[in-house]
C-alpha cells in the first residue's frame, strides 16, 4: 500500500513543472479530494465540471464590491482550483487520461477567467476610472476584453505548449500531453466521415488551438522536426537544460499567479489593476519566456542533432 507522500509524488506531472504553491498547497489537498471521488468511482471529467460552475460562481462573486461576496469569490475559486488539480491527480493516477477531458480542463480554466473578466467589466462600469472624474462605462469592457483575448489567452497556450514539450524531452510521450495540428486534423477528419458531431467539435478547436502554438514557435518546430530523426542524447539533455529553468516562467504564466493578483485587487476594490498587470506584467514575461524559448531551439538547431 502507497503512503500518501508517494501517491502524492505520484500525481505530478514532473518535479521539474510543479509550482512550489500546488506542491505544498493545491496538490494535497486536490490528492486528498482525489482519494475520496476515486472511492465514489466519480469520473475525473465529472469533478472538471464542477470547477467550472465553481469558477462561475466565483467570478459572479467578483462583481460585487462588498467585501463578504469579494471573500466568496475567493473561496470559490480555491474550490474551482482544487477541482482542478483533482482531475489532473486522479487521471494520473487511475490512467482515466482522456483527450477530451484535457481539453475539457483547458476550457474550463477559460470559462473562470472569461466570468471574472466580465466581472471585473462590470463592477468598473460606473466607477471613475483612477485619476479623473470620468466613469469607466464601455472601457471597461474593452480593459478586459484586451486582456483576456489579447494577452491571457496567448500567455497562457504557449505556456502550456512548453511545458508539455518539457514533459515530452524529460518522460517521453506517454509522460506528456504534446500534440501536433497535423495529428488532431486527421482524427477530426476521421469523426467527419463518422459524422461524430460531438468529436468533430472538440478535434476541430483542438486541431487550431495546436497550430496557433505551432505557428508562434518556428525555430521550436524546426528543431524539433531534426531532433525526430535522430533522438541525440546529448541534445536532448542540452535541450532540458535550458528548458528548464524556463518553467517557473511557465507556472507564472498560468493559473496561481493570476488568482492572487485577483484576489488582492478584489478585496482592495481597486479591480482596475488586474487586467493592466495581464498586458503589462505579465505580457512581458511572456516576451521573456518565449524569447528565450525561441533562441535556445535556434541555437540546437544550428549545432545539428547529428552530433
Amino acid at each position: 500500500m502507497a503512503t500518501f507522500k508517494e501517491l502524492l509524488q505520484a500525481s505530478f506531472k514532473s518535479n521539474d513543472t510543479e509550482e512550489w504553491l500546488d506542491v505544498h498547497f493545491t496538490r494535497p489537498i486536490g490528492l486528498v479530494f482525489a482519494l475520496f471521488w476515486n472511492r465514489l468511482n466519480v469520473h475525473p471529467n465529472v469533478i472538471t465540471i464542477i470547477s467550472i460552475f465553481l469558477g462561475v460562481g466565483a467570478g459572479w462573486m467578483f462583481h460585487y464590491t462588498d467585501l463578504a461576496h469579494n471573500i466568496w469569490g475567493v473561496i470559490l475559486l480555491m474550490f474551482a482550483n482544487f477541482c482542478d488539480s483533482t482531475d489532473g491527480q486522479m487521471a494520473r493516477l487511475t490512467g482515466k487520461k482522456t483527450l477530451i477531458g484535457r481539453m475539457l480542463d483547458g476550457f474550463s480554466g477559460d470559462v473562470w477567467f472569461f466570468a471574472i473578466y466580465a466581472a471585473i467589466a462590470w463592477r468598473l462600469m460606473p466607477q471613475n476610472i483612477p485619476f479623473t472624474s470620468i466613469q469607466w462605462g464601455i472601457w471597461s469592457w474593452v480593459l478586459c476584453a484586451v486582456a483576456g483575448f489579447l494577452f491571457h489567452s496567448p500567455q497562457s497556450s504557449l505556456s502550456d505548449y512548453y511545458r508539455q514539450i518539457h514533459l515530452f524531452f524529460l518522460k517521453g510521450k506517454e509522460g506528456s500531453e504534446l500534440d501536433n495540428y497535423e495529428q488532431q486534423r486527421r482524427v477530426y477528419e476521421q469523426h467527419k466521415k463518422e459524422k461524430n458531431a460531438v468529436g468533430m467539435l472538440f478535434f476541430y478547436n483542438y486541431a487550431n488551438y495546436c497550430a496557433s502554438q505551432e505557428k508562434r514557435t518556428p525555430r521550436f518546430q524546426s528543431f524539433f522536426k531534426k531532433w525526430l530523426t535522430t533522438r541525440n542524447e546529448d541534445v536532448r539533455q542540452k535541450f532540458l537544460e535550458g528548458s528548464r529553468p524556463l518553467m517557473p516562467y511557465t507556472n507564472i504564466l498560468t493559473f496561481n499567479t493570476r488568482a492572487i493578483v485577483v484576489y488582492i485587487t478584489c478585496l482592495l476594490n481597486q479591480p482596475w489593476i488586474y487586467p493592466l498587470f495581464e498586458i503589462t506584467v505579465m505580457q512581458g514575461l511572456y516576451v521573456y519566456m518565449h524569447r528565450k524559448h525561441e533562441g535556445l531551439c535556434a541555437e540546437l538547431d544550428e549545432e545539428g542533432n547529428s552530433k
